[in-house]
């Protein structure tokens, strides 16, 4: 049966696209261009523009937090299998009540812009970026060892203490954040809740020693050593209980 059989053809005009296609050309521009490509194509780019959205904060840009836990659930299921370590970062911006406050929500937001932005520039691209609400963002970081991953921590924690936000032509604000991260246990099958929930003590205990610093779990050692591995294995080799162990030959015996 062909595809064409199997599918009934849809006219668009039965559909109600009007709120889906002002979502997707207003954070792209493209769909009034799709128009002029066909129904097929106009349509198809709809749930693509759609699905975009889905998974990104308005706000920053950045992963929101459906797409991170997915992130989360995919290298927890990879660092189970192939054992390499992966970092999850926790940041808050300090004082940040203070800012909307005394400056008004708007000027919060631009705050949360520019963290955004300078996190953008301090991280790989296979690394991801999300806000996890609020003030506080995510940072996973797969293939991650721990002196690397205390390096890129440090690194965030200083490219934001030192870029001003220029809130009106006169006066600038200098921001500051809290890091907290943990490893992903190897080899062994976790959740997303234990994950995020070990990184967020740990940026608990960074807030609680002073604010603008990190404070980052011991990776964990999942490595198997030589004496586990023959209790764990070592009976494979030994005969049934069974069977007789083997006689050794003693001279003049009869076998």
């Amino acid at each position: 049966m062909s595809d064409s059989a199997a599918l009934p053809l849809v006219d668009l005009r039965e559909l109600r696209l009007e709120t889906a296609h002002a979502l997707v050309d207003q954070a792209s521009g493209l769909a009034t261009a799709l128009l002029r490509e066909g129904p097929c194509r106009y349509l198809q780019g709809l749930i693509d523009g759609l699905c975009e959205l889905s998974l990104k904060d308005p706000l920053t840009g950045l992963a929101n937090r459906r797409h991170f836990r997915a992130v989360l659930e995919g290298e927890i299921d990879r660092v189970t299998r192939s054992g390499e370590a992966a970092l999850l970062l926790m940041l808050d911006i300090d004082h940040f009540k203070q800012v909307n406050d005394t400056h008004g929500h708007a000027v919060g937001d631009l705050v949360l812009q520019s963290v955004a932005r300078t996190l953008a520039g301090c991280v790989r691209p296979m690394d991801t970026l999300a806000r996890y609400g609020g003030e506080e963002f995510a940072v996973v970081l797969p293939s991650c060892q721990a002196t690397f991953g205390r390096v890129v921590a440090e690194r965030i924690r200083l490219a934001i203490a030192n870029t001003p936000i220029r809130i009106s032509p006169t006066e600038e604000l200098h921001i500051t954040v809290s890091i907290g991260g943990a490893f992903a246990l190897q080899w062994i099958r976790s959740t997303t809740l234990l994950w995020t929930d070990r990184a967020d003590h740990q940026l608990y205990l960074a807030k609680a020693a002073g604010r603008n610093r990190l404070s980052i779990e011991a990776q964990p050692d999942s490595t198997v050593s030589a004496e586990e591995k023959s209790l764990l294995f070592g009976s494979l080799n030994m005969p049934p209980a069974w069977e007789d162990p083997p006689q050794e030959d003693v001279p003049g015996s009869v076998n």
